[in-house]
């Protein structure tokens, strides 16, 4: 069994996290992921590598990215059970969720729930929910 902390004090100095830089889907397939996001998100894809030759997939929206890994071809380091159809994301949207709605329709986007309120990090959200090509659970919201 792992020992996550041992942190000698509460009191003592720690980092005070301000944002989130990226995070990582495992795809079962990339290109369809990418689809997705650019599509029917509205993100940018971006090619990025550590090394020249090596070619990693990203989706960038806002200061934000999503690191894209090929299940079973996963860059090191990676998650203990790097799996698809594993996360619960939501992203926050200016455009109403009525129109959200109605541009899930345009791209065969099933909604799976929702409008409704839900209670995001900084106050009440008005949201629906659909899933990417790898079952992730995607909530796109309005700030209420």
């Amino acid at each position: 069994m792992r020992t996550w902390c041992r942190c000698p004090s509460r009191r003592s100095r720690r980092p005070v996290i301000r944002s989130l830089d990226h995070l990582v889907i495992t795809a079962r397939d990339v290109a369809a992921t990418i689809r997705f996001y650019v599509d029917f998100m509205g993100m940018e894809e971006v090619t990025f590598g550590p090394d020249p030759g090596t070619s990693r997939k990203a989706l960038r929206f806002g200061n934000q990215k999503i690191n894209l890994h090929q299940a079973g071809a996963e860059f090191e380091p990676k998650a203990d059970v790097p799996t698809p159809g594993s996360a619960d994301l939501c992203f926050l949207t200016d455009m109403p969720v009525a129109e959200v709605t109605a541009r899930a329709a345009e791209c065969g986007v099933e909604i799976i729930e929702g409008p409704g309120e839900r209670t995001g990090a900084v106050g009440t959200l008005l949201s629906v929910y659909c899933r990417d090509p790898d079952g992730n659970l995607i909530e796109i919201s309005n700030a209420v």
